[in-house]
């Protein structure tokens, strides 16, 4: 009975303790910019700076890099806090997990770069380490926080653009051509063209003269291959099926509604994309 109320009080301790330490963890910041810091460390201008690279890389590239500041990730080591983190704030694209994270706990003289998923062949632990210990940490020695910082984003950011990744979402909102805003005349000039063209040359020629003539004004007009062989597919299907503007306009149309490329990076603000996270990286001291 003895035996059994020691083992009784010991777990009692035991998950008391657990509590408290989880309790007394150091929160994780919200994500609301590319650089949080809860230390002061960085100036105005300098944070600026570094937002600007890292946003520029961001739209560039398509990965995202965060950097957070705090005084201390006690009573956890710095592994665990910048992993808990980075699964907090989800930096990189979801699927991808080309998310990577600097965290620095000023008064532990520790840091870490924390890497998701995707980035791991490019910004491996070794690499990271290298970038840590012979960039970050000889600048931090000297008490120069923003060019140790400014230094080893821009040799992350060099590691990683060698590392082959989907082209970013802005980007391609940008530069491919929105096949929605052309359906109706597409579907106007197939009713109007395809209607005289098959009466006169028979469903499928006519289809296909049809596809051909759509085809050519399209490219006219928006000087896109892409918009061309897309309007000429539309119309050539449209008038072989011989149906009304009701039932197989509505369809295509709803299709160019919902397949556009606009995503996380048109909406303002900063936040993570779903990137995951695996403990990839290296930690360092100063």
């Amino acid at each position: 009975m003895t035996a059994m109320n020691t083992a009784r009080a010991s777990f009692l301790a035991f998950t008391l303790c657990w509590f408290l330490l989880a309790g007394a963890q150091v929160p994780v910041p919200p994500l609301t910019g590319r650089v949080t810091d809860q230390t002061a460390t960085l100036t105005a201008e300098q944070k600026v700076a570094l937002e600007q690279n890292l946003q520029t890389f961001e739209t560039r590239k398509g990965s995202q890099i965060a950097v957070l500041i705090v005084a201390s990730s006690a009573p956890e080591t710095i592994e665990q806090y910048a992993l808990r983190v980075a699964e907090q704030w989800k930096l990189g694209r979801k699927k991808v997990d080309d998310g990577a994270v600097l965290v620095v706990a000023k008064d532990d003289r520790t840091l870490r770069i924390e890497v998701g998923y995707g980035l791991e062949g490019a910004l491996n632990d070794a690499i990271s380490k290298r970038i840590i210990s012979e960039i970050i940490v000889p600048r931090f020695k000297q008490g120069d926080f923003f060019g140790g910082i400014a230094a080893g984003i821009d040799r992350m950011i060099s590691v990683i653009d060698g590392e082959p990744l989907p082209e970013p979402k802005g980007r391609l909102a940008v530069d491919t051509p929105d096949i929605s805003q052309y359906v109706p005349i597409i579907l106007i000039l197939a009713l109007v063209v395809g209607g005289v063209l098959r009466s006169t040359l028979g469903r499928y020629p006519g289809a296909i003269a049809t596809g051909g003539a759509v085809a050519f004004v399209a490219w006219l007009f928006a000087n896109a291959v892409f918009i061309a062989v897309a309007a000429g597919a539309i119309a050539f299907v449209f008038t072989l099926l011989g149906g009304g503007m009701g039932r197989h306009g509505g369809g295509l149309g709803g299709r160019g509604h919902h397949g556009g490329f606009g995503g996380g990076f048109g909406r303002g603000g900063f936040g993570g994309g779903g990137g995951g996270f695996g403990g990839g990286g290296a930690s360092g001291r100063w």
